[in-house]
């Protein structure tokens, strides 16, 4: 399949109000049940992605929606003035897999959080074939493995991620 034209990919800030956008998390969290235990699933419901510390984006092809992504703002740990943010719902659309959506969501993001200077970006993501693809697009982008972060605990079907700003 071709890419996208990655030039003509459209993200823009998404108040999930649209049928698209919340189908696409609804087969996003769905995903995410198929591949890890429920209390090993860490995605946010349509309104855990509605607080404010957390920003949405949709990435349109045209109409179309090809994927979308969030950012939610940390507290800085005790002791730490480090401002920092956890990247969330990623999640191409399933005909736009491999086409380059999950890179361009993901620069846009990593741009927001220079944009808001943040120091650190993290993130948690499952663990077995289905996520590597997932896996190699973080790695991509420089980001390493760490240990667990905010109030999430060490399990085998967790993985996690930083990259430092």
């Amino acid at each position: 399949m071709a890419a996208c034209d990655v030039h003509d990919l459209r993200i823009v800030e998404d108040d999930l109000s649209g049928n698209d956008i919340q189908e696409l998390l609804r087969f996003h969290a769905r995903g995410m049940l198929e591949n890890s235990p429920t209390d090993a699933c860490h995605f946010l419901p349509l309104d855990g992605l509605r607080d404010p510390s957390i920003t949405v984006w949709s990435a349109w092809d045209g109409s179309v929606l090809a994927g979308c992504g969030a950012l939610r703002e940390l507290d800085a740990p005790p002791g730490e003035g480090v401002r920092a943010g956890e990247i969330k719902s990623m999640r191409p659309a399933p005909a736009h897999l491999g086409r380059g959506v999950g890179r361009a969501v993901l620069a846009h993001i990593v741009e927001v959080a220079r944009a808001r200077s943040y120091e650190r970006l993290s993130l948690e993501t499952g663990s077995g074939a289905a996520f590597d693809a997932a896996v190699h697009l973080y790695e991509s982008f420089g980001f390493t493995r760490c240990g667990p972060f905010g109030d999430y605990v060490a399990n085998e079907f967790s993985q996690f991620f930083t990259l430092e700003l």
